[in-house]
């Protein structure tokens, strides 16, 4: 089994290709347009703190070279047309500015559309349509932030295309903003930051309760981030992701009678033990504890990280899995067994779910001369095991959003 190096990153060198492929398509599906623009925006990956940035706690994302490409032109009137090279089956797909309503859709545009409807309600209003060609190379229900990667990609076009004054920052709100009001999906703000926020080769540490971050340098000359598909697709906004939020925020009501406390971050896990005769519902309690617990474990890893520590880190990393398998309860049996794999295999110095579960990829620090036999071994037992294929990324972090 071998790493698909076409998920894995996008070299330098590969940039004209897909600007030229895709406004071949671009020209293709909407020949008569006027000449389009080239954007990207990157996906990311969460080395560690999951499920922490609703809850007001930090989180450990990095932007990767992999993401969301787009052509786009401006329309002479107020019709939107899209079209997906990874949806060809599809067609275009037909819309206006009056029709970008939350919830009415169902298809991959509730995601741009959202992102346009997002931009109104901060009176960012659009005095024409679109013509929008995409293209992506994050594996689809990955947990790698495609929808995420759209979004930020939707924002970064609308505001360059448009003339909006508007951050980077700016555009991960609206992203999020859109896909909690509009899709349905109250997520955090980790995602749309680090595809917005994105630097290469440096990892954001980011506090989720005010915003403030910092960049700290992945420094890996002896490893890869090596991030494993199970194949297994998450629909988050089906699952139990929204469930989880809810029980977060009842754990705070139960805790709020007792102290001031506005979220979970907030609070060590001394602070959190204190108060264990709150809970009588063991679920929240256990919710609680990995917020809490989760946010301690983010902290010290980027501390073990600066100082070179990278074994510390792996050992934080393969917690954080025990605790969001356990305690939060959002992997899945897939998921599980391309962990424990991965953790017999010499050189691996940690192994642990990433995004927001219940399927999707895992993520693994390995040595260099370990990640051939990491694939071996546990691609194999994986088959073994459950009778289906993983498939092996080598990632890079990259950069965030961009005009080619």
């Amino acid at each position: 089994m071998t790493i698909d190096n076409r998920m894995a990153q996008v070299a330098a060198g590969d940039m004209a290709t897909i600007k030229d492929n895709l406004m071949t398509a671009y020209k293709e599906a909407f020949p008569d347009g006027a000449e389009p623009q080239v954007y990207f925006a990157p996906g990311r990956v969460n080395l560690i703190g999951e499920h922490t940035d609703y809850n007001g706690g930090h989180v450990f994302p990095c932007a990767l070279s992999i993401g969301t490409y787009a052509a786009v032109s401006k329309r002479a009137d107020r019709r939107l047309r899209f079209y997906s090279l990874n949806f060809p089956k599809e067609g275009v797909l037909l819309s206006d500015l009056e029709e970008c309503v939350p919830g009415k859709d169902t298809k991959w545009i509730a995601y741009p559309k959202g992102v346009i409807w997002a931009f109104a309600q901060r009176g960012l209003e659009l005095d024409c349509g679109l013509d929008i060609c995409i293209w992506g190379n994050i594996p689809n229900g990955s947990g790698l932030s495609s929808s995420a990667s759209l979004e930020v990609l939707t924002g970064y076009f609308l505001r360059d295309l448009y003339g909006f004054e508007l951050t980077n920052i700016d555009l991960a709100l609206i992203g999020q903003y859109s896909e909690n009001h509009y899709n349905g999906m109250n997520c955090g703000i980790m995602d749309q930051f680090a595809s917005a926020m994105g630097k290469q080769d440096q990892a954001i540490f980011l506090d989720t309760a005010d915003l403030s971050y910092e960049y700290a340098p992945v420094s890996l000359a002896h490893h890869k981030i090596v991030i494993t598909n199970s194949k297994v697709k998450h629909k988050l906004v089906d699952s139990q992701y929204n469930v989880r939020r809810q029980q977060c925020e009842e754990a705070v009501a139960l805790l709020s009678g007792r102290m001031q406390l506005k979220a979970l971050g907030e609070l060590s896990f001394l602070q959190l033990e204190a108060n264990r005769d709150l809970f009588t519902d063991e679920i929240l309690w256990k919710r609680a504890k990995h917020a809490v617990t989760e946010n301690e474990r983010t902290i010290l890893a980027v501390e073990a990280l600066k100082a070179g520590r990278l074994e510390e880190f792996g050992q934080l990393m393969n917690q954080s899995h025990i605790s969001l398998r356990d305690d939060y309860e959002v992997s899945c049996e897939e998921i599980d067994v391309l962990v424990e794999e991965a953790w017999k295999v010499e050189g691996v110095l940690g192994s642990r779910i990433t995004g927001g579960g219940f399927g999707g990829c895992t993520v693994s620090i390995v040595e260099n001369g370990a990640v051939e036999n990491f694939q071996k071994s546990v691609g194999e037992a994986y088959s073994r095991r459950l009778q289906r294929e993983a498939e092996f990324y080598i990632v890079e972090i990259g950069n965030g959003p961009s005009k080619l």
